[in-house]
């Protein structure tokens, strides 16, 4: 899966440019991005995709000068098994 990143986003799409991950994580106040959204396709299910766009997602957030917040479910879960991050 290559990812595709941007500023507070970082995504996949497949050999057909059909949307297959997604994170997204806007500013919600200055130097703070909220992690609100991550989408895994079904064929990619179970195979670390999530996982993969979680540290992609928090890399951009650093390479951005910020820190990481998390509304998204996977999202807060995957911090709280992760407290190093």
């Amino acid at each position: 899966m290559e990812l595709t990143r941007e500023a507070t986003r970082v995504y996949a799409l497949n050999e057909e440019d059909r949307l297959v991950a997604e994170i997204t994580f806007p500013m919600t106040a200055p130097g703070v991005y909220t992690i609100d959204h991550t989408f895994v396709d079904p064929s990619l299910r179970g195979q670390g995709a999530a996982d993969a766009l979680v540290r992609a997602a928090l890399e951009q957030i650093r390479e951005n000068g910020g820190q990481a917040e998390a509304t998204c479910s996977y999202a807060l879960r995957w911090l709280e098994k992760h407290p190093e991050h």
